[in-house]
This record gives structure tokens, C-alpha cells and sequence, in this order.
């Protein structure tokens, strides 16, 4: 029966080819319940933390995993140049299994093919895959071994975009789109898109995507990237009729019902055509909302400006900021999935290690204040220079002092704390009620504080854990 519900989706995705007929997306793409839901991605909601891997060909010339796009370079070229030289002979899946643990994350997402089309598994749809290359090995299986054995989630990035298969539609981001924008028309990019099928690249992507879901036992997240649609020109872009979506997203429910989507095939739409949203690159000023409702979130954020390795990228954020980014993005509900750009060699540069470190200090200390961690309550209102993490098991908060304060931290809820102590050695910290006034300026409204010592501890951001007083 599987099997034949498996062959039915497949036909059914060679019905809604690109311009012809496609019905209306549904509000309801399965019949799981929002009980059920939650129930599937409480492990992740509690994990708040994950590690993104991008990793591929373009890890050779090093500089920015768009760069077949970015320099209009085409198969050919692309592939006579870093084909032949890329074998990372000093991976070891372990080694990065151990440093994604260490620096306190619960998961991690793999690319298995970017959109350049090269392939990191030992895939049957093509031989422009890892296996055929000097290095010979299936990276993937090798990973999902080594991460599932260190007790890590594991989850697989795949793009639905793909440079390099002739049958792969041109458009605005194709690396033989024109390089002139004046001349780019509908007309134009069907000139450049003659001859090919849509349908055959359609069907090798769904194949690839099937060898994923059935050959690495349970996969636990799949992010699918990304829809470039174009409302304006249809023709430069894609939407989910291109992917045919809806029976894409039937088939992973199909084939690995626990696993959790991101919202990349363009049905947003829908109630549950997706599970999480995934702002990039960015820090949400609030929770997200679709509908006027919260949704789960992540967001995906690198280490410097760029996904894949980069030798000569300098915009790499301190352990102080990449500390805050994850507590604040835990503050307003959220998930951080740091990314890592390996070198062509298979290893994390010394750049990227000693931010993973940074990671593993804090963390070592600090969790408590990041796992089963979320928004506070409205009325803990976060002191300046402070963000608020809250754990509603537990009922308590943790300030994360991003600016230090001198000696006092004006709290406007003192009178709800039922005791205080840093995070990272489990000292004391007093807690002081406020004033009738203040004798020199006579200001009738004090508010209480906490009292802290002069000197910063020697943490990149210190935490103070409060216990509330239950209500």
C-alpha cells in the first residue's frame, strides 16, 4: 500500500506543470490536528539552539556559496574547474558532531545539494554527486551516523533550486540569466528556456527527495529552499505550482511523519504546509505572527556574511553578540540555527571553531537560561541594555545583562522576585525593595533593584536567575 501511495503522489506531481492548470491551494493540506503538531515539535521548541552546515563545491573557490550565480558561471566552466579539486580529506562527522554538542546545540541540518546541484550523498538520479569524486564517500550517511550517535536531532537541508540539471528553468537568480537586466522580458526568458522540460527536472528533484526520506532512517527536520516567485514577472520566478507543493509536502508526511517543515515551497497559504517560519539573517523585533497568530520560529544566521566557506569574508560577529542574538531570539519565542561553512578540506576553519568555543563557555554555565526557555510574561518588563528569557516549567526568568550595569539593576517587578543569584556560579544576589523617595532628588517614584557587584564576572554575558513568587 505505501508503495503505491508513493508512485500515485509522484504522478500526481507530473500533472501541475509550469503554465498549465493548477487547482487552488487548500487551507488544509493533511488532516493532523494542532494538538498533534505541537506534539511533534515539542522537542524542537525545547531545543532552541541547532547547528546549520552548508557544504559543497562551492567550499573551493571560497568565496560566498552563490558565487556559480554571482560570476554567471556556467556548468562547464564550473564544473572542469572545482569538480576535480574538491576532496575534503580531512572530514570527520564525528569531530563536527562533537563541536556542535560542545557549544550547547540539540540539532542540526545538513545541505545535501545546494543550488548549485552538486549532490553530498551517493545518489541514484545523477552522477554529479560526492561519490564520484576523489573523496568517494557518501558525506551524508557519514553525518547522520556520527550526529544521531552524539545524541543530535538530525535534519536535511535540500534546495528545490538547481543550477546545474538542463531541464532547471532560467530565471532571475539562474547563472544564465542576462546579464543586462534592461533586456529581461517574459519573452526573453522564454527564448532562453527553449527546449527545456520542466517536468523531467520536476521528477528528478522528487526522486532525490525520495532517496532522502527512505535511506537514512528518521530525519527529524527537512528545510526545503527556496521559492523565488515573482508576482510581477511569473516568468523570472516560481511558486509552489512549479514544485507542485501540496502533494510534496503529502509525500514527506508520507515518508517521515515526524519530521519537521520549514516554509520554503510557498504555501503559506495553508494552515499546515509548513511548520516554522524562517526569517534570515536578521533579529525579529517580536514573535512572528501568520494570521494574527504566533507561529513557531527560527531564525538562520551565519557566523559572517556568508553560508558557505568564504576565506576573505571579515564581518564576522564577536561570542558577545552572537550570545545575544541566541537569547534574544529564544526572548521572543524562537529557535537560532547558526550556520557553519566548512572548508574544502572537510574541516571548520579556526574562525568558526572559536566561536563554536564561545558557545560552549557560556552555554556550559548559562542553558538553564536558553532549553524549554521562551517569552516572559508581559509584565516582566526587560531593565535597558537586558533581554528576558522565561521558563514556564519552572517559573523562572533569567536577565541577560548585555550592558553591565554599575553596581545596580533598576527592576520595576523587584516586588515579585522571591530570590536571585547569578546563573553562571549560583551566587547570591540581594534583592532591594524600593524607597519611599530619594533624598537628593526627591523623585516620589523609586522602583526596586538588584544588587550587583561593580565588576563584570568574567562571563560575555552574565545571567541573573530569578525565582518568581507563584501567583
Amino acid at each position: 500500500m505505501r508503495k503505491l501511495l508513493t508512485v500515485a503522489l509522484a504522478a500526481a506531481a507530473l500533472v501541475a506543470v509550469a503554465g498549465e492548470e493548477y487547482p487552488e491551494l487548500p487551507r488544509k493540506i493533511t488532516g493532523e490536528t494542532p494538538e498533534q503538531k505541537a506534539e511533534r515539535m515539542a522537542w524542537w521548541q525545547q531545543a532552541r539552539f541547532g547547528m546549520f552546515i552548508h557544504f559543497g563545491l562551492y567550499a573551493v573557490p571560497a568565496r560566498h556559496e552563490w558565487v556559480k550565480s554571482r560570476e554567471y558561471i556556467n556548468n562547464a566552466k564550473y564544473d572542469s574547474k572545482y569538480l576535480p579539486r574538491f576532496n575534503p580529506d580531512l572530514f570527520d562527522a564525528k569531530e563536527w558532531a562533537a563541536m556542535a554538542k560542545a557549544a550547547g546545540m540539540k540539532y542540526a541540518v545538513l545541505t545535501t545539494k545546494h543550488h548549485e546541484g552538486f549532490c553530498m550523498w551517493d545518489t541514484k538520479t545523477t552522477d554529479y554527486k560526492i561519490t564520484k569524486t576523489e573523496f568517494g564517500r557518501d558525506l551524508v550517511r557519514e553525518y547522520v551516523d556520527a550526529f544521531r550517535a552524539a545524541g543530535l536531532k538530525v535534519g536535511f537541508y535540500f534546495s528545490i533550486i538547481d543550477w546545474h540539471h538542463p531541464d532547471y528553468l532560467i530565471d532571475q537568480n539562474h547563472p544564465l540569466r542576462p546579464r543586462n537586466r534592461d533586456v529581461w522580458s517574459d519573452e526573453k526568458f522564454a527564448e532562453l528556456n527553449k527546449g527545456r522540460k520542466w517536468e523531467r527536472y520536476r521528477e528528478y528533484m522528487w526522486a532525490q527527495i525520495r532517496e532522502l526520506l527512505t535511506g537514512y532512517g528518521k530525519i527529524d527536520i527537512i528545510w526545503f529552499d527556496y521559492t523565488t516567485k515573482n508576482r510581477e514577472h511569473p516568468a523570472w520566478g516560481k511558486s509552489y505550482k512549479h514544485w507542485d507543493a501540496v502533494n510534496l509536502v503529502k509525500l514527506t508526511r508520507q515518508l517521515q511523519p515526524a519530521a519537521i517543515i520549514d516554509n520554503r515551497l510557498d504555501l503559506m497559504d495553508t494552515d499546515d504546509g509548513w511548520d516554522f517560519v524562517t526569517p534570515e539573517q536578521f533579529k525579529a523585533t517580536k514573535w512572528p505572527t501568520v494570521r494574527g497568530q504566533r507561529v513557531p520560529w527560527e531564525t538562520c544566521q551565519t557566523f559572517s556574511g556568508s553560508w558557505g566557506y568564504n576565506r576573505d569574508e571579515m564581518t564576522w560577529k564577536s561570542v558577545p553578540q552572537l550570545i545575544e542574538l541566541l537569547s534574544e531570539t529564544v526572548s521572543k519565542g524562537g529557535n537560532l540555527i547558526m550556520n557553519v561553512g566548512p572548508t574544502a578540506r572537510g574541516e571548520f576553519d579556526e574562525r568558526a571553531m572559536d566561536r563554536l568555543a564561545g558557545f560552549a563557555r557560556w552555554m556550559h554555565w548559562n542553558s538553564r537560561s536558553i532549553y524549554g526557555c521562551t517569552v516572559a510574561p508581559e509584565d516582566l518588563v526587560a531593565p535597558n541594555g537586558t533581554a528576558i528569557t522565561y521558563n514556564p516549567e519552572t517559573n523562572r526568568a533569567y536577565i541577560h545583562l548585555y550592558d553591565y550595569p554599575m553596581g545596580r539593576l533598576p527592576i520595576e517587578w523587584v516586588d515579585r522576585i522571591e530570590y536571585a543569584q547569578f546563573l553562571h556560579d549560583g551566587s547570591e544576589i540581594f534583592i532591594n525593595q524600593p524607597p519611599k523617595a530619594h533624598t537628593q532628588t526627591g523623585d516620589t517614584h523609586q522602583i526596586g533593584y538588584l544588587q550587583l557587584p561593580m565588576t563584570k564576572p568574567a562571563v560575555e554575558v552574565p545571567v541573573v536567575e530569578v525565582w518568581l513568587k507563584a501567583k
